[in-house]
């Protein structure tokens, strides 16, 4: 008997090194047992020092990754990562709205966790404009939030006001990833605005680890992958956040400088 296990995509750039984009969504949808697929948008070339160069995909070839995908195969849920320009933000958008692949998990690639701007000023706006709506789901980390919503954050009721903004925005369901400074930070806390209106708080312990790289990659892949299983958003939140506390805890060592999550230590959480 052949097991059927559902079928989610990344919509991303390839990291060589693994520990980022297209590489940690799909270390993430195998060890969360859904078989994952790719967009494959751009390819960066780096390792644990940095990234030393990268490419964009050429519009045609995206194009038939889409359709390609789209003649065979049954996607639950899809998520997108870092879309570099305009240029590409709209081929995403154009594509997803053509083709049935499922709920969207958005992770906004607009300022690194250190506050550093990702993303051209045009680039912004559109995936504001056009991405933001589709999102089932959208991940934005501390920083993120900030430039979305267009607010400094400076408490609780900050974070709270910003994910009310960006459902405004048309994202039906929030998570905003908390501030956290290396060295300082005891604990870390998530804040969750559901569709529904509900809302609450995810806490933890905060790791001072130098292996961290692809942390909200996995998680919106996290996000992704229970959502194709069938769960509601509510419960592929939780376990995510359960997910990636557990591969930052349990870390691995790769390479000499910054490095990745190891997604095997949580492969049994249900």
């Amino acid at each position: 008997m052949v097991n059927k296990y559902p079928q989610a995509l990344t919509i991303a750039g390839s990291d060589s090194d693994g520990s980022a984009g297209m590489q940690a969504d799909l270390h993430t949808f195998f060890a969360r047992k859904v078989y994952g697929m790719s967009v494959i948008t751009a390819c960066v070339a780096g390792n644990s020092y940095g990234i030393h160069d990268s490419v964009n995909m050429p519009e045609h070839f995206i194009n038939q990754e889409f359709k390609d995908l789209d003649d065979d195969f049954e996607i639950k849920a899809s998520k997108t990562g870092m879309l570099s320009d305009t240029k590409l933000i709209n081929i995403v958008v154009d594509n997803y709205n053509k083709y049935n692949f499922g709920p969207l998990i958005v992770d906004p690639v607009i300022v690194t966790k250190h506050g550093a701007m990702l993303l051209e000023t045009d680039a912004f706006e559109t995936l504001k404009e056009k991405l933001v709506p589709l999102a089932t789901v959208i991940t934005p980390n501390f920083y993120e939030a900030e430039k979305l919503a267009n607010m400094k954050i400076n408490d609780d009721q900050d974070i709270e006001k910003a994910a009310q903004i960006l459902r405004k925005m048309g994202a039906k369901n929030v998570i905003i990833k908390g501030k956290h400074v290396s060295g300082k930070t005891k604990e870390v806390k998530d804040y969750v605005l559901l569709e529904s209106g509900e809302d609450f708080w995810i806490t933890g312990p905060y790791y001072n680890t130098t292996h961290k790289n692809g942390t909200g990659d996995s998680l919106s892949a996290a996000i992704t992958a229970e959502i194709a299983k069938g769960k509601s958003v509510k419960e592929a939140i939780i376990v995510a956040d359960e997910f990636v506390d557990a591969a930052i805890k349990n870390g691995i060592e790769v390479g000499h400088k910054f490095g990745p999550i190891n997604h095997w230590a949580a492969e049994k959480i249900k």
